[in-house]
């Protein structure tokens, strides 16, 4: 097959067969936002995500052909995940985390799709492929090749299904029938995802401070949660789909879209019980969320969101296994579990927190406990 629409129509229509509902086509041009992008830096709207800032990876998102010079097309792709309704009780994992890792999943199929291009066009095509790694502008690519507007809280939204779907590209050296821009916002006056949002990360429309956002907090953040975010977090534990949730677009059309099997919810992702998981070994861990993204946060960091998590439940049965979690060999977890114990308050948890201190070695432990007693 030689004829470029052709060509194009064909790895559309494998790449809708794979499970993505969204395909489209633009060129490796530079991209648009790059000084929105660079102003956002300065600003240190990137916490300390410091893989963001350095020289090489703002050289190579200012220009496609930085990754792969032979580049002349992009293929932009968008897979649905499951739409997050609101849940009361228990821990919250982000709805695009309720299975398998995306990465995994999507990576493969990428594969797959070039191995299908080069059967069509009959010889080897350089490639390169990315979802949510690499160094590149994806929601800027995605805009181009036609699949939807930049939302006011930062996300890709398409006017038939919303924002919770993946975003996937395919940088590939021969040519492909472009797509038209996506032109128009549709936001209009609504501000609903700004006012959702807790901890008040959505700066203004369409600029996120990620320094404030549950969903680096819980992934992305190192070491100690800033306490006067903790009590904004409600049960989050990893991720956070608030600004989502509560989006007109995704409350009308996310959802409608078949979801693959790799991304169905799996119940133990979707009930966690924060008894449970603040006992969890590192064996336990490793085992609950193989080939999951949660284990991105490793076991520290993951404990140390169910204890924040557990301070806002506020509920007396959490001493016991919150007593015992200021015992474990991570400092974080062992100072959140303080924090916690301080919220939920009473002379049993002073008591455990006093036996602690008497006990602790850690300088920054320390602290957090005896912030906790003077709650």
């Amino acid at each position: 097959m030689t004829d470029t629409k052709q060509i194009t129509e064909a790895l559309k229509e494998e790449a809708r067969r794979a499970g993505f509902s969204l395909a489209g086509v633009t060129l490796p041009d530079p991209p648009d936002h790059l000084d929105f992008y660079q102003d956002w830096i300065a600003a240190g709207y990137h916490a300390d995500m410091g893989w963001m800032a350095t020289e090489r990876a703002l050289d190579r998102r200012s220009d496609p052909k930085r990754i792969l010079p032979e580049c002349q097309s992009i293929l932009v792709l968008g897979m649905p995940y499951p739409f997050s309704a609101e849940r009361r009780g228990g821990g919250k994992i982000s709805s695009y985390a309720w299975n398998k890792d995306y990465h995994d999943v999507l990576n493969q199929k990428m594969k797959e799709l070039v191995r299908f291009l080069e059967d069509q066009v009959g010889r080897p095509v350089s490639n390169r492929w990315y979802t949510d790694t690499g160094p590149i502008l994806e929601r800027e690519l995605a805009r181009r090749a036609g699949l939807g507007w930049f939302g006011k809280n930062t996300t890709l939204i398409n006017p038939h299904q919303g924002s919770f779907f993946f975003l996937a590209e395919l940088f590939l050296d021969i040519a492909l029938e472009p797509d038209p821009p996506f032109q128009n916002q549709h936001c209009g006056s609504c501000t609903r995802c700004l006012d959702a949002c807790p901890t008040g990360s959505l700066k203004a429309p369409y600029l996120l401070d990620a320094n404030l956002c549950i969903s680096y907090l819980t992934i992305e953040k190192k070491g100690n949660i800033p306490k006067e975010l903790r009590p904004k977090m409600d049960q989050w534990v990893f991720g956070c789909d608030i600004c989502q949730q509560v989006c007109p677009w995704n409350q009308r059309f996310a959802g409608k879209e078949e979801i693959i099997d790799a991304f169905q919810p799996r119940p133990e992702s979707t009930r966690i019980d924060l008894q449970e998981e603040i006992t969890l070994s590192e064996e336990d861990f490793r085992e609950k969320f193989r080939n999951s993204p949660v284990k991105r946060t490793k076991r520290g960091g993951y404990l140390r969101n169910v204890a924040v998590a557990l301070g806002n439940q506020g509920l007396k049965r959490s001493l016991k296994s919150l007593t015992a979690a200021l015992q474990d060999r991570d400092a974080a977890v062992r100072g959140h579990a303080a924090w916690a114990l301080g919220e939920i308050g009473g002379e049993l948890a002073r008591e455990k927190l006093q036996e602690a201190l008497g006990e602790e070695e850690d300088q920054r432990v320390r602290r957090e406990i005896k912030s906790a007693l003077h709650t």
